[in-house]
């Protein structure tokens, strides 16, 4: 993973640093659009579906000749669609002789979980009084 995908996320390298959620301090510009990339590339159905096909597999990894059978769409676009999401930072692949075989990034989706996640215990912050007024 390169270190952009990982700035994306907050951080500058450091894979066993913590990400710092929404509520502790605004996204600068380019990480909301590198973060709006991997949100964009979860934003289909279809790559939604296969992340998660690749994600519950058992073992780990999954042959893309398992996935295609599940979509009515053509290889090509099952291909384009499992390029947004290694081009997201979400999957990697490996060819092995005529067949490419998909796995999960973890790193990712756990990014994405703790940018999202609000500590526990911590309140939202108070909504200004002017803000419902204008509305």
């Amino acid at each position: 993973m390169s270190n952009q995908e990982l700035v994306v996320l907050g951080r500058t390298g450091d894979a066993d640093g913590c990400c710092p959620g929404l509520l502790t301090a605004p996204l600068d510009g380019d990480q909301a659009v590198e973060l709006a990339r991997v949100f964009k590339a979860l934003g289909d159905p279809v790559r939604l579906r296969l992340l998660s096909m690749i994600a519950s597999q058992a073992g780990g990894e999954v042959c893309v000749c398992d996935l295609t059978p599940a979509f009515d769409l053509s290889q090509p676009t099952i291909s384009h669609h499992l390029k947004l999401l290694r081009q997201a930072g979400l999957i990697d692949c490996e060819r092995r002789g005529t067949w490419v075989y998909y796995w999960l990034l973890p790193e990712m989706t756990d990014r994405l979980a703790g940018i999202l996640t609000r500590p526990a215990g911590t309140p939202l912050p108070a909504p200004s009084t002017t803000a419902g007024a204008n509305a």
